[in-house]
């Protein structure tokens, strides 16, 4: 089996098991060690992954890390686990941070809850651990793209010094997608006010700014996905097939509004019909999920459709500004939350 193949198995276990798994231990057990082995090390070898890898940093004596990935007596990698349902942010990496600086050989660490992983390395200062990751992978959602990434980080192909030099480019790469992405998703003052002042004429009110911002994003959104299908379209209809790959472009097939998010958009419509004019209920794309809206505002969020991967599917509902995600087979599912649905729009109703 490939790569791909491997971390797909992986994937459906996430999709299955994603809820119960409430332990750092559960999720040890039930997806990074399978993710580990995907990558070709044999976590049953406790020469090559080390568990509950120990080493006196400084005054504190005894800590541990989850893993060590080990070459011979080299250190490759370490990795810290959480529980799959928990958030990652640098207050769970305290360790890695102390042992970065402590081991000089290492070069890479991997913070994660077995869902998301993220990669570090010490692109910023020598020997101290990044606070920003220069990769991210996420079982919930990954492009071919993201697979390629991942192989570098296999025991075949692992070249610390090939990693390092390409890690400063995919860290900056990270950083320019997140912003973009937010601001497709949602455009910032500074945006509008950018693109308002080539077309408007006279000040710009607040009804003004927020009819531009409504307009921006449709206008983003729509020029996307004409450009990914036109791009498509073109590869479909090349001749030579060998002309297919320089035409993928990373993660933009995330963007097209496939029919099962339009499906589920027509779900979220149709319980919303119980209660309101189903005309209020729009939906809009992003990068990352699509999102079904009260009134066309973005600040009225009925639903997520964490639709994008071909792996695992998320109906994402919301109390106040908190997003809670819901594993769902495929979007008739959505029937299931009717209950919750119908209380969001209550809510937002006020």
């Amino acid at each position: 089996m490939d790569l791909g193949s491997k971390i797909d198995e992986v994937a459906r276990t996430m999709r299955a098991h994603r809820e119960v798994l409430a332990t750092e231990e559960a999720a040890k057990n039930a997806l990074v060690m399978p993710f580990l082995q995907a990558l070709g090390y044999n976590v049953f070898n406790p020469g090559e992954v080390v568990p509950e890898f120990t080493c006196d940093v400084g005054t504190k004596k005894g800590e541990k890390v989850d893993y060590a990935i080990k070459d011979g007596d080299a250190i490759r990698m370490l990795v810290e686990c959480k529980p799959a349902n928990g958030e990652l942010n640098l207050k769970h990496a305290s360790q890695l941070f102390r042992y970065f600086s402590a081991i000089q050989e290492v070069r890479v660490a991997v913070l994660t809850n077995g869902v998301i992983y993220k990669f570090y390395s010490d692109i910023d200062a020598a020997n101290r651990m990044d606070e920003v990751p220069f990769f991210e992978f996420t079982l919930e959602r990954y492009s071919k793209t993201d697979l390629r990434t991942l192989e570098k980080f296999a025991k075949q192909s692992f070249d610390v010094d090939a990693i390092i030099r390409e890690a400063g480019s995919l860290k900056l790469q990270s950083l320019v997608d997140a912003e973009l992405e937010k601001e497709f998703a949602s455009p910032s003052d500074q945006f509008v006010r950018l693109i308002a002042g080539r077309i408007h004429e006279g000040n710009l009110t607040p009804q003004v700014r927020e009819t531009f911002k409504e307009h921006i994003t449709r206008s983003i959104s729509g020029l996307i996905r004409d450009k990914v299908n036109d791009r498509l379209n073109s590869a479909l209809s090349a001749s030579n097939p060998h002309e297919e790959e320089p035409v993928e472009v990373a993660g933009a097939d995330e963007i097209v509004t496939t029919e099962e998010e339009l499906a589920g958009y027509n779900i979220v419509r149709a319980i919303a019909a119980r209660v309101i004019d189903p005309a209020r209920v729009v939906i809009r794309d992003a990068k990352s999920y699509c999102a079904v809206l009260l009134d066309d505002n973005n600040r009225k969020p009925l639903a997520r459709l964490h639709f994008n991967s071909e792996n695992v599917r998320y109906l994402g509902l919301f109390t106040g500004k908190d997003e809670t995600r819901h594993s769902v087979a495929g979007a008739i599912d959505i029937y299931k939350f009717e209950k919750a649905l119908l209380e969001r729009i209550a809510e937002l109703e006020g």
